[in-house]
């Protein structure tokens, strides 16, 4: 009887639990082994696996030894268990020191984004083969360990091996840090456009936006009359016809116009849904979101035409 001893510091029926269920998930490779939990003269926890080194012989494979599958379904155990359970805390600690200067809120803030890169909720493509990446790694390097070693003391093993593991974490805190940076200075932009507006006397009681079909936006007042050109005129005199962005003016002429309502026609049909966001963001509770009125299917209409 041989064996491989897994130093922890808790979670050790988490741990024998997972390892068996890796073992169960293939059943083509059963030989004899027992797993347990033993306490040292330290009082330090170790699960010990016990095996056979030997396989009938008509099953018998020179490069496929009972102690290199074992290895294999522990060291896939493992990887899971160090990323269920390690990789939050090696988070916040590449947090506090690397970015130290950020207060308590803004850690978490940032936690809270790195925790959303690599555990995306629609499992997209990015964060599962991400995710096959680090689980990956960090099965390479334990099983690198297991060539060498029976033994493993995972706390140590996960602060001194998994150096590459550890820098895809630093580079998703990275990413999440330049992601709150960002949505600090859009909230604060939003802010400034805000006090704009505020200061503002509102010249029109209600505005209708609609996305034209070339991309451009038609502004109308109340009674539906068009407005655009009055509207954008000065700001077109201080730029050059090839240099219009037709998402910035529209909100540069809603601003300066500050109507106490505006009415958004066709949304579905806005290329720019961050503009859309900074419209309803910028004057928050005055707009209105319209998808099948006269305006719509006018709008429509001239766009079917154009097509």
């Amino acid at each position: 009887m041989q064996f491989l001893s897994i130093g922890v510091n808790k979670d050790t029926e988490d741990i024998i639990e997972q390892i068996k269920n890796e073992l169960e998930k293939n059943k083509e490779d059963h030989f004899k082994y027992s797993i347990q939990n033993e306490v040292n003269s330290n009082g330090s926890n170790y699960i010990v696996c016990g095996y056979n080194n030997e396989r009938n012989a008509e099953k018998t494979n020179s490069s496929d030894t009972i102690k290199s599958i074992l290895v294999l379904h522990i060291s896939n155990a493992l990887a899971d268990y160090i990323i269920r359970k390690y990789e939050e805390k090696l988070i916040i600690r590449t947090i506090s020191s690397n970015y130290c200067y950020f207060n308590s809120v803004e850690k978490k803030e940032i936690l809270s984004l790195a925790k959303k890169i690599i555990k995306s909720d629609d499992k997209n493509l990015f964060s599962s083969l991400f995710h096959i990446r680090r689980h990956n790694i960090i099965v390479k390097k334990l099983l690198d360990y297991f060539e060498n070693s029976n033994s493993i003391i995972l706390d140590g093993f996960v602060n001194f091996r998994l150096k590459d593991y550890i820098k895809d974490l630093e580079e998703v805190v990275d990413k999440a840090v330049d992601d709150f940076l960002m949505a600090r200075e859009y909230n604060e932009f939003i802010r400034l456009l805000r006090y704009f507006v505020d200061i503002q006397n509102p010249k029109f009681n209600l505005i209708h936006v609609v996305v034209g079909f070339d991309n451009k936006y038609i502004l109308l007042d109340e009674a539906k009359k068009e407005i655009t050109n009055e509207c954008i005129r000065e700001f077109v005199n201080e730029i050059s016809l090839g240099e219009i962005n037709y998402d910035d003016l529209l909100v540069s002429s809603l601003i300066t116009l500050a109507p106490r309502k505006i009415v958004l026609h066709g949304t579905e049909h806005f290329r720019n849904k961050e503009l859309l966001e900074t419209i309803k963001n910028v004057f928050c509770g005055k707009v209105t979101l319209c998808s099948q009125c006269d305006v719509c299917s006018v709008n429509m209409a001239k766009s079917e035409h154009k097509k």
